[in-house]
């Protein structure tokens, strides 16, 4: 495309004369602003993805992706389970029984949901075994009242691996002394930690102890579900549910988490256009910065034109001109923002450390997550590339249009 005198020139005189040095610092700036928008495209895209993955595996891991429940206790909930597992969309079933309430300890209260399983099942649709710090989800056993409960939660309640606590129920109980509500003292069997929210929210007892403290016949209130795509729930929970009797419904994550996750999604697509802008005005810099550098050297380009050269040679020499540009910024933007997209998260965890701050107790992570996605960082590039090099079409055939006679007449 570009001939080899055309590259010559074009690299020769990529730079203003000497003494103005105005138009060389305005491609610098069209440089740096590049680099700085494709950096920083590169490192916020990977952050949103990040928290798009925590939410998809830490999350989601825990929290049930889809369930079917029953409005009465299913004590042949095994049977309830083959036939559910028999689904194409289906990895993984486990029964539960939830219930809510209150733990307290060392004059602490923290409010908890707390669900009974069965271990060997809810490893099959949990992340939970691969979270333990300390304790073993195997020794949650019928009639023992052990717990399993999150780092941030035994955290807050002072407590350990093997410490007592007590679960208060909402029901009340009537006494001598009058209503007054039920109490359970547990022991903490094992703590997990999976860096979420789910840490101070989530405990797990066995499944028929959750059966014994609502009074219930032993079996379960339904039958959660791992999906081999998160995104088709609500269809495979409906097509489950519609071969059941009437007394059974369905459940998923986008009735809890739905609204996180799009929002994520839109926060993405909102925040990548936003800092794709800043890649545009990059652009822009661009054009003005090589109009100027056609005015400055209108002489050069006459003298050109009178040696033999071309209209279209003219044009590519200004072309690469604006392509050096866009070629030397987009690739330190891209060095630059695939090594912040690495290390951010461990620099933001540094500064979060030492200045004692709490920045994400807010989120439903408790860390700055990154993933970088090489499909994004392509894609980030041929468009920075691209417009870098549609950038430079009207200071190049604006140069191309100089007359040498006009040129050289005051010269």
């Amino acid at each position: 495309m570009f001939k080899p005198i055309s590259l010559y020139i074009g690299l020769r005189y990529t730079r203003a004369r000497r003494s103005n040095h105005f138009i060389s610092f305005i491609a610098l700036v069209s440089m740096i602003g590049l680099t700085l928008g494709v950096a920083v495209l590169i490192t916020v895209l990977s952050v949103m993805n990040g928290f798009d993955r925590e939410l998809k595996t830490r999350v989601l891991g825990m929290v049930p992706q889809a369930t079917v429940s029953s409005t009465q206790i299913l004590t042949d909930w095994p049977e309830l389970a083959k036939k559910v597992e028999s689904h194409p969309h289906v990895t993984g079933v486990a029964p539960f029984t939830q219930l809510q309430g209150m733990l307290t300890a060392h004059g602490q209260v923290a409010g908890i949901m707390v669900t009974g399983i069965e271990p060997e099942y809810e490893k099959q649709v949990s992340i939970i075994q691969d979270h333990m710090v300390t304790g073993d989800l195997n020794a949650l056993q019928k009639g023992e009242f052990g717990i399993v409960l999150g780092k941030d939660m035994t955290d807050a309640l002072g407590l350990g691996l093997n410490d007592n606590v007590t679960l208060v129920l909402p029901e009340a109980t009537p006494s001598p002394a009058g209503v007054v509500p039920r109490f359970k003292r547990f022991k903490i069997v094992g703590i997990f930690s999976v860096g979420a929210e789910v840490d101070s929210m989530v405990g797990y007892i066995a499944l028929n102890d959750a059966s014994t403290l609502l009074r219930l016949p032993d079996g379960a209130q339904g039958i959660r579900l791992k999906l081999d795509n998160i995104f088709a729930a609500p269809k495979v929970a409906n097509e489950i549910v519609s071969e059941l009797p009437s007394n059974f419904y369905a459940s998923n994550w986008t009735y809890t988490h739905g609204n996180l996750f799009n929002a994520i999604q839109m926060e993405k697509t909102l925040v990548g256009l936003l800092l794709f802008l800043i890649i545009v005005v990059a652009a822009f810099n661009i054009v003005s910065s090589l109009v100027m550098v056609v005015t400055d050297k209108k002489s050069d380009i006459a003298i050109l034109r009178t040696l033999g050269a071309s209209p279209s040679m003219i044009t590519k020499i200004f072309m690469v001109q604006g392509t050096v540009i866009g070629v030397i910024g987009t690739i330190a933007g891209t060095i630059l923002g695939v090594t912040l997209a690495l290390t951010i998260s461990d620099i933001i965890s540094w500064f979060n450390t030492v200045l004692g701050l709490n920045l994400f107790d807010a989120y439903f992570v408790h860390y700055l997550p990154s993933y970088l996605r090489w499909q994004d960082v392509v894609v980030i590039v041929i468009v920075s590339l691209l417009l870098s090099f549609l950038a430079t079409i009207y200071p190049a055939l604006r140069a191309a249009k100089v007359q040498p006679a006009e040129a050289l007449r005051y010269e």
